[in-house]
């Protein structure tokens, strides 16, 4: 459900650009589609790492994308907070060594790669950006927390919820449909039983289109 939200941003887009987006307050689709976003966006702090000469995310939820990317230098008079331009790092090699081109403080350069920070723990996302700023934020889009149903065993084996350990779903209230739908879908493959598969399928295609229409 989560990761649906941007192409789904996308289309609607494209249809608010034509001039058949519906703007009235509270009826405009593609800023409810966006609103589903801001539990998922931090504005997050990168920190600069020597060894691979670039600056690592510091959160401590995993990133999903990111977006503007600001970078400060503390010059003094004045100090300048510039949004960084995003490229290829072919394009960040070819424009940084140009002396018509090569970034500056006002009109930085990066590029998003990744770095082994920590020998044998998993790559960090990396952001290598000309000329080198004294601080890096970024507003980022994070993944939601893993929900989690906890139980305990009671006396005659049965389950027994456990609210202080369970992590419930961080997405819209709107989303409660398209979760209860997408359970009893997976419950219907676990069972086996075609005809649940079949009905849960027909109501998600109808509320799908619904709110696309």
């Amino acid at each position: 459900i989560f990761e649906s939200y941007f192409p789904d941003g996308n289309q609607l887009n494209r249809v608010n650009q034509n001039n058949t987006q519906n703007d009235t307050e509270f009826f405009n689709m593609f800023k409810d589609n966006a609103y589903k976003l801001y539990p998922f966006e931090e504005e997050t702090s990168f920190t600069y790492n020597v060894a691979n000469t670039g600056w690592i995310y510091g959160g401590s939820r995993p990133l999903y994308r990111i977006g503007e990317i600001i970078s400060t230098y503390n010059t003094t008079n004045p100090q300048y907070d510039s949004v960084t331009q995003v490229s290829s790092k072919k394009e960040y090699t070819e424009v940084s060594k140009s002396k018509l081109t090569s970034p500056t403080n006002q009109y930085p350069l990066a590029y998003i790669t990744n770095a082994v920070v920590t020998a044998g723990s998993s790559p960090q996302v990396l952001l290598k950006i000309s000329p080198k700023p004294d601080v890096v934020k970024a507003n980022c889009v994070v993944n939601p927390t893993n929900p989690n149903w906890a139980f305990t065993t009671g006396t005659l084996g049965q389950y027994l919820y456990n609210s202080a350990t369970s992590v419930d779903f961080q997405l819209d209230i709107s989303e409660q449909t398209n979760i209860i739908i997408g359970i009893l879908k997976y419950a219907g493959v676990i069972i086996r039983d075609p005809e649940i598969i079949q009905v849960a399928t027909q109501d998600a295609a109808k509320v799908e289109q619904n709110e696309k229409s």
